[in-house]
Parts: structure tokens; C-alpha cells; sequence
């Protein structure tokens, strides 16, 4: 199974909705709460190539994008492939 994190905050209902997608594929991923944690969020900007929006997904150290980009993915039938 591929390697996923997600970079979330704790009231990001964005953050939420990707979640839950990948916990009903059972898509173990690593999620890194960047809520008030400066390091972290540079490290997300640093990775995500500027964007400090979250959340921000990353599948074998790719980034994917956001949650409208994950969704759009799984509608393609490509997510399946990433994730294998």
C-alpha cells in the first residue's frame, strides 16, 4: 500500500471530508495537525510547493492536492492506482 500524509487542522471540515474518504478506502495515512505549529506549516509550504492551504495530501511523497483534487481523482478512478 502506498505511503499517504495529510497535513490538517483541527477545524478544517475540508481536512474532515478527505479523511473520511480515505478511512473508506482503509487507506492508512499519517496526518500532521499544523494547528498553531509554525515548523510544521513551513514544512507543508516547503512540500506543497507554496500552497498553505490545508488539507494538503501527499501519496508516496507526491503531492495530490487539497480535498477537491482527492475527490476528483476517485471520481476519475485514478485514487485506486495511487494507492496501490
Amino acid at each position: 500500500m502506498a505511503s499517504v500524509e495529510i497535513y490538517t487542522t483541527k477545524t478544517c471540515p475540508y481536512c474532515v471530508k478527505a479523511k473520511r474518504l480515505l478511512d473508506a478506502k482503509d487507506v492508512d495515512y499519517v496526518e500532521v495537525d499544523v494547528t498553531g505549529d509554525d515548523k510544521a506549516r513551513d514544512d507543508l509550504v516547503a512540500r506543497s510547493e507554496g500552497r498553505r492551504t490545508v488539507p494538503q495530501i501527499f501519496i508516496n511523497g507526491k503531492a495530490i492536492g487539497g480535498c477537491d483534487d482527492l475527490h476528483e481523482l476517485e471520481e476519475r478512478g485514478e485514487l485506486d492506482k495511487l494507492l496501490a
